[in-house]
């Protein structure tokens, strides 16, 4: 009798756990994020998967924001991600909130950006979600502790402290543009079973670990792969953009040096 017991706690706990595979949740996924309105670089990644055998694709935010296309990326993300998440820039564009806290060039990108937008599309950005939890993954722009305070996880033991707030495998988040993989155990450099992960999966349009090339991520939750994938796209038609609308020069400079 008391096993009887035992196992039906642990059918119940599987039941419900994060931990359980959900055979309706997709397991080979792309995750994407820090767009910043770089249509080639946005279309270039859609190409790299497009050829990649996924079954669902996550964006984690700043669809908008630096560069020079922001409505056809809004409505390009709209259309292909099954799962999109909040990023500061995001609400930014769509809400003014935030707008002194950027630097002077990302400000004037914001405010040409609001003007460019349809109601329709800031709407969209209005209303995503800070955080997202499908399946195994946890979506968060920037920490999973405070989303809303877009924190630059970079301290050690910010870092760490991070894997009380989330309960999934895997917790994938942006912000930064530096592709990373972080283990919730010390000397665990590669996604492998027995641990939870924090991966932040770079920048598709602004890349800044000094190279021009983009950056996505694709991942198989049941078998634990992860690849990182680095693109090369049109840097300079996407720096063309932004100098045709009359957006500051440094922001083209930036794509060229990946800065």
């Amino acid at each position: 009798m008391a096993r009887a017991v035992v196992l039906d706690a642990f059918s119940q706990y599987v039941a419900h756990s994060s931990f359980a595979f959900q055979p309706d949740t997709p397991v080979r996924i792309a995750v994407l994020s820090d767009i910043h309105a770089n249509l080639h670089a946005l279309q270039a990644a859609f190409r790299i998967i497009d050829k990649a055998d996924v079954e669902a694709i996550y964006c984690l935010g700043d669809i908008v924001g630096y560069n020079a296309d922001p409505g056809p990326c809004v409505d390009l993300v709209q259309e292909r991600c099954t799962h999109v998440v909040q990023g500061n820039h995001d609400r930014v564009v769509a809400t003014g909130e935030g707008l002194a806290d950027l630097p002077a060039d990302a400000q004037q990108a914001a405010i040409y950006h609001r003007s460019v937008l349809t109601d329709a599309q800031r709407a969209f950005l209005r209303d995503l979600p800070l955080i997202d939890t499908v399946g195994r993954c946890t979506l968060v722009h920037a920490s999973p502790d405070v989303p809303a305070s877009w924190k630059r996880l970079s301290a050690y033991g910010d870092i760490r402290a991070q894997f009380e707030h989330f309960d999934t495998p895997f917790c994938f988040t942006g912000h930064t543009h530096i592709p990373a993989v972080i283990a919730d155990a010390l000397g665990v450099f590669e996604v492998r079973t027995g641990h939870r992960y924090l991966i932040n999966v770079g920048s598709v349009g602004q890349p800044r670990d000094h190279t021009a090339k983009g950056s996505l991520v694709l991942f198989d939750t049941e078998a634990r792969i992860h690849r990182c994938v680095r693109f090369a796209y049109d840097v300079d038609g996407a720096a063309s953009r932004i100098q045709a609308e009359g957006l500051p020069r440094r922001l083209a400079q930036r794509l060229h040096n990946g800065q």
